[in-house]
């Protein structure tokens, strides 16, 4: 009988997106006060992989990677994502813009094997944590680069998004001298 271990090191990781940069700054600004200081952030992305957002959130969407300091309990995804959903609704009321969606905000986590993203949405992929909330295994990582799945969304499968997140991961692995995953 296998024996329970406790999880592999975890980093918080944000993903917002919009077409307001006072949107994502806010966001930022939140995220920061919730989970500490930032360990990397990356550009703004152009975010035009699809247009399904166009008629909730507009065009002209840019998205940006925050990945937090502190140490990432698993555990937490599901407190995470419901906070989130919360500021993308206090956003949409005070942020005066005309979209009904100016503001996304996907929260994920990423250990030295995987990036992991919470959803609201059930699909055959997708794991049931709790509270309505389900995670995804969105990239793992192997053979020294990231790996998709074929329901990986297309924007996590650019070579932009991944140099971004082997960033991230290389932080996590000098940060926590952990083990390595191929």
């Amino acid at each position: 009988m296998g024996q329970p271990t406790p999880h592999p090191p975890a980093l918080l990781l944000i993903a917002a997106f919009s077409c307001h940069r006072a949107a994502l700054d806010w966001a930022r600004d939140r995220a920061v006060e919730t989970w500490g200081p930032t360990a990397l952030e990356s550009p703004a992305f152009v975010f035009d992989n699809t247009d399904y957002y166009g008629p909730t959130m507009g065009g002209d969407l840019r998205k940006v990677f925050w990945l937090f300091r502190r140490p990432f309990d698993p555990a937490e995804l599901v407190d995470v994502k419901l906070q989130t959903n919360r500021w993308e609704e206090e956003y949409a009321a005070v942020g005066g813009h005309p979209e009904p969606r100016p503001l996304n905000v996907d929260p994920g986590y990423l250990t030295l094997g995987k990036l992991v993203l919470a959803s609201t949405k059930d699909f055959a992929h997708r794991i049931y944590l709790d509270r309505g909330i389900y995670a995804e295994i969105t990239l793992y990582y192997r053979h020294h680069r990231w790996q998709d799945h074929p329901f990986t969304f297309a924007d996590y499968r650019r070579e932009d998004y991944q140099r971004f997140l082997s960033e991230c991961r290389e932080y996590l692995h000098t940060t926590t001298k952990g083990g390595t995953a191929e």
